[in-house]
């Protein structure tokens, strides 16, 4: 694809393809992500009968190192085509301005050889642009190479002729225009060669994300060991791992311990201590031991490479402001070919003498100075590179418009347990009445808890455990989601839960109800237990705060949004941890479906909300959100959870997040506007609007520097976004 114009002939092909479902086309990746239910090769056959070339990209590391040497090569190609236009254009140009050549009239032969001479360098370094304006001709399209074509041909055309027939046209109109074609293909190209590599360095992140795989990995096979290619790695392979290596793919260990630094997928720097049973991701580093281990995920299916996906993804994806663009952008080269051919007309009637040549040098400069590159990169390239960047502080954004969104956030809602607090409750405190030993009340409410997946219950569990204590049977059980449970255990029946869930089985809490309160107000979580429907006594349950949550509340509301936590905790406990991290407004006793409708009612109110979750039970308010954040944790990396997926724990990753959007937001502004404007002030000027009052006309090589100089800027300036920093040091 050669400008911003392409990008809805490619799109429009791959849309009428059957069975394709969506096509998101990307200028400044060159790729297009194709959802639906066509073969590949229909699919590619569509894009080449549009006019373009097509291949599927398939490996990570093949993809990645093809991408690699399709830019050094297209890098080079353009410098070498630059460059002999350049060697024959300028030593022209110079010895025209020095008054050395001579005229048509008096060197016919010598202009013949000049026209013969560019029309070879125009063929070598310009060809990419005729045959590219030849294919979009055949399908009815026009693209930037339909301009450039259009501009450098007529110039060359025109020149010829009067070298052939100068009496055709006045004495004033006899100038051949050889150089400035030649010039302006050099220019072009080295402005293009520019672009690629300054286009190369938006792909930073996913090429270290790429370099973080193995690329082989040593598997025991029949007692051997033996080092194969990562791609031959079958489920259920035995792989060694020796201290310093990488692991090659995602597993559980059976053999030996060791330290892993997980910091590639939680950024914790510390190692973590990993034996037999635990899982290991591919892409971490055994620091110490050496260990086997069972793969368990290869290929495409490990967390790295659905990381990656997830990047290359969203890098890929348009938000709405990127889509308005591709339509101004596919209007944009007929009505510049419009603007062209009324010009010509305008200086050929009302123009001074010479006309013609007037007319050709006008004409010729609008078509060289209205390229759409510059339009076409000012969104995707900052969304290239704003998603990287937040790949690299932890933030996996699975879309473009999420990336937009965050930056327009006005509301905050955190989550308690998990978010704001570790999400590893623990038991503080075990009160009994009526003679119920403390030992025997933590060993029933572990028994009935083992049964139940709720945090507070692990919790429980641990307690008894910690302390030696055996777990009896259960006869039943129920739970009552965000109430509590209710089972039998030798022979007597066993309530726990919140106050509500011991209100609702008519159960007399007068004797706990005020020790209860005493635990909330210092932010602890109370579970009442009933034994035969008699209040037996209380366990209470801490959370710890994580230590920089009141760091980010404060960062999110010096940031302009208003912070709400919300919770399905009782309203004491809640008001707590919010005193704790200075949160003001809360909403404390909700059930996981009511989140989304909380979240519903402040998007009434005009609020743009975020909700920040752990992307399992608050599934629904990350999905009703504006924007969802999903607190995601190793390897169970609730990707689909939310628009954004955290990879740490810490909550200034939301912060950044949001800094990061403003920043890509007001990057993708500043290009928009600076297109904008070298179009808007650009076709006028070249057009000849000023040459009535100061006789000034844009010369065409100017036009053609001026044009690869846009392209340049707007590249330039979203690779800015690579130097992004958070504002505040994180706690």
């Amino acid at each position: 694809m050669s400008c911003a114009g392409c990008v809805a002939s490619v799109e429009k092909a791959l849309q009428a393809v059957p069975g394709v479902d969506e096509a998101l086309v990307s200028f400044a990746e060159h790729t297009a992500q194709v959802r639906g239910e066509a073969d590949v090769e229909t699919v590619i056959a569509a894009v080449v009968a549009a006019g373009y070339e097509a291949a599927e990209l398939k490996s990570l590391d093949d993809e990645q190192a093809e991408r690699d040497a399709t830019e050094q090569s297209q890098y080079r190609r353009l410098i070498s085509q630059a460059g002999v236009a350049a060697l024959v254009g300028f030593p022209l140009m110079v010895a025209g301005m020095s008054g050395l050549l001579p005229s048509l009239a008096n060197g016919r032969l010598f202009w013949l050889l000049v026209g013969v001479v560019t029309l070879a360098a125009m063929l070598y370094s310009g060809r990419h642009f005729f045959t590219g304006a030849w294919k979009q001709l055949l399908h009815h399209n026009a693209n930037m190479d339909t301009l450039i074509a259009m501009g450098t041909g007529s110039a060359w055309l025109y020149s010829m002729a009067i070298t052939l027939f100068p009496s055709g046209v006045p004495s004033l109109a006899q100038h051949a225009y050889f150089e400035a074609a030649v010039i302006i293909i050099a220019l072009i190209n080295f402005g293009s060669a520019l672009e690629v590599r300054a286009r190369g360095k938006t792909s930073e992140a996913i090429k270290r994300l790429v370099g973080l795989q193995p690329k082989t990995a040593r598997v025991v096979r029949d007692g051997q060991e033996i080092d194969l290619p990562i791609i031959e790695v079958g489920l259920d392979e035995t792989i060694r791992v020796r201290p310093g290596e990488r692991l090659p793919v995602d597993g559980t260990i059976i053999d030996g311990s060791s330290n892993i630094d997980e910091s590639m997928i939680t950024g914790e720097p510390l190692p973590v201590a990993k034996g037999v049973g635990d899982e290991v991701v591919g892409g971490t580093i055994n620091t110490t031991g050496s260990f086997l281990y069972q793969a368990k995920r290869i290929g495409k299916e490990t967390v790295l490479a659905r990381i990656i996906e997830m990047v290359r993804t969203a890098q890929a994806s348009k938000p709405s402001i990127a889509r308005l663009v591709d339509k101004v952008a596919a209007l944009f080269v007929p009505a510049v070919m419009i603007v062209a051919v009324l010009t010509f007309l305008i200086w050929f009637n009302f123009g001074p003498e010479p006309i013609v040549g007037y007319a050709i040098v006008t004409t010729m400069t609008v078509l060289i100075i209205a390229c759409p590159c510059a339009l076409g990169l000012a969104t995707p390239i900052s969304i290239m590179v704003g998603v990287g960047k937040a790949a690299e502080f932890g933030a996996l954004i699975r879309n473009g418009d999420a990336l937009q969104q965050a930056g327009r956030l006005t509301t905050v809602i955190l989550d308690k347990t998990g978010t704001l607090t570790e999400g590893r409750p623990s038991v503080t405190e075990v009160v009994t009445i009526r003679n119920v030993k403390e030992e025997d009340l933590l060993a029933i409410a572990a028994s009935v808890e083992a049964a139940s997946e709720h945090p507070l219950a692990a919790a429980v569990v641990d307690a008894a455990e910690a302390r030696g204590m055996e777990r009896s049977e259960l006869g039943s059980f129920e739970a009552v989601s965000g109430r509590g449970v209710v089972a039998e255990l030798g022979g007597q029946q066993v309530l726990l839960g919140n106050r509500a869930w011991m209100e609702q089985n008519s159960v007399n809490l007068s004797d706990l109800v005020q020790r209860a309160e005493v635990m909330a107000d210092s932010g602890k979580t109370p579970i009442y237990i009933a034994l035969n429907g008699i209040g037996a006594g209380l366990i209470a349950v801490s959370d710890p705060i994580k230590c920089d949550s009141k760091a980010v509340v404060a960062r999110l509301r010096q940031a302009g949004m208003k912070v709400v936590m919300i919770t399905g905790d009782q309203q004491r406990t809640a008001e707590a941890v919010a005193r704790e991290v200075d949160i003001e407004q809360v909403i404390a006793g909700v059930l996981p479906e009511q989140k989304h409708e909380h979240v519903s009612m402040l998007q009434a109110e005009g609020e743009v909300v975020g909700m920040v979750g752990d992307g399992i039970n608050d599934a629904p308010a990350l999905a009703q959100a504006d924007v969802g954040f999903a607190m995601g944790s190793g390897t169970d990396v609730a990707i689909q959870s939310g628009d954004i997926t955290l990879m740490r724990g810490s909550l200034h990753v939301v912060a950044d997040t949001i800094e990061l959007s403003r920043a890509t937001v007001s990057n993708i502004k500043q290009n928009l506007f600076g297109a904008f404007l070298y179009n808007s002030l650009g076709i006028p000027v070249a057009a000849g609007l000023l040459f009535p009052f100061t006789g000034l006309l844009l010369n065409p090589m100017i036009a053609g520097g001026a044009m690869a100089l846009s392209s340049l800027t707007v590249v330039s300036n979203a690779n800015r976004l690579r130097l992004f920093k958070a504002r505040e040091v994180r706690s």
